[in-house]
């Protein structure tokens, strides 16, 4: 087993533009020989995404205090108003979790891409520059996924990888879950690039308000055209090989090994002789004596 395939762990995201820091467990160990998925690991897969992607609650987290800023500017055109409704309103979500005992990685990425986005927004008296950090984040994450997948490592994989337990096994060991990371990570680079190709110029030359409805409305549909198409890349692709089972099944076998050679030794031990002279075939104690000239 190489050091690819041992356990990693892998930050929240401020807005829905790519898959959360996974972690999910895989049902059962597959070869990545062994066919098409069944049911069995399409369920699997689907409960990776709603645990990687935040499910429906992570994109309104990350959608709604967009839109409680835009909403708000556009009536008071205040932006310190704004800015501060909307980072109560996400910090009330991540309290909500807390309190409901919930995961609460996506809150809490909501919550520090709101807050940056105020402060952005409350220095330099532009409402626009509320949704700067987002956009900016949305480009770079756009470059990654390319740019990872032209380098062989797709970043989907990178960071789906620990989800199904197979970290990044698929590099070298399971070449078809490899092709369709790096698949999945293009349809996730050229669609937030295209993306930042609609939102950038309305930022430059548009105001506050048409850049918040816009954000607002390629929010949460790019989003889930990406985790469609990755969904249907990986549905069809090899099932993961579980790395953390051959860890496991590797130390019971190192194990029961140790375990039986030191059985085998105190069994050898037991059938010794106190005296130390050898034994014959009927577990006697042999004494040899010199024999005459």
């Amino acid at each position: 087993m190489t050091s690819l395939d041992k356990p990693a762990t892998g930050p929240g995201e401020p807005e829905p533009d790519g898959p959360k820091a996974p972690l999910s467990p895989l049902a059962a160990e597959r070869s990545p020989g062994a066919g098409q998925p069944g049911p069995a690991d399409q369920e699997v897969t689907k409960a990776a995404f709603l645990e990687a992607f935040g499910g429906v609650r992570g994109m309104i987290e990350t959608t709604v205090p967009g839109l409680v800023f835009v909403l708000s500017y556009t009536v008071n055109r205040d932006i310190h108003v704004s800015a501060i409704a909307a980072l109560g309103l996400s910090a009330l979500m991540a309290v909500l979790r807390l309190l409901g005992r919930d995961t609460v990685k996506h809150a809490f990425s909501g919550v520090f891409g709101v807050l940056l986005g105020a402060v952005f927004a409350m220095m330099s008296g532009d409402a626009r520059n509320f949704y700067l950090p987002g956009m900016l984040y949305t480009l770079v994450l756009a470059i990654a996924y390319i740019g990872s997948s032209l380098a062989g490592v797709p970043l989907l994989g990178v960071i789906l990888g620990p989800l199904f337990k197979e970290n990044l096994s698929w590099r070298t060991r399971n070449p078809g879950r490899k092709k369709a990371y790096t698949k999945a990570s293009y349809a996730w680079g050229f669609v937030l690039l295209a993306k930042s190709a609609i939102t950038f110029p309305i930022y430059l030359w548009g105001d506050a308000t048409q850049l918040g409805w816009l954000r607002v409305a390629l929010g949460i549909p790019p989003f889930l055209l990406c985790v469609y198409l990755t969904w249907i890349f990986l549905v069809k692709a090899p099932p993961p090989i579980d790395v953390f089972a051959e860890m496991e099944a590797e130390e019971r076998r190192e194990q029961a090994e140790a375990e039986a050679r030191e059985r085998a030794g105190r069994e050898d031990f037991a059938a010794r002789p106190a005296d130390g002279g050898p034994v014959d075939g009927a577990g006697t104690v042999r004494v040899d004596t010199p024999r005459e000239g």
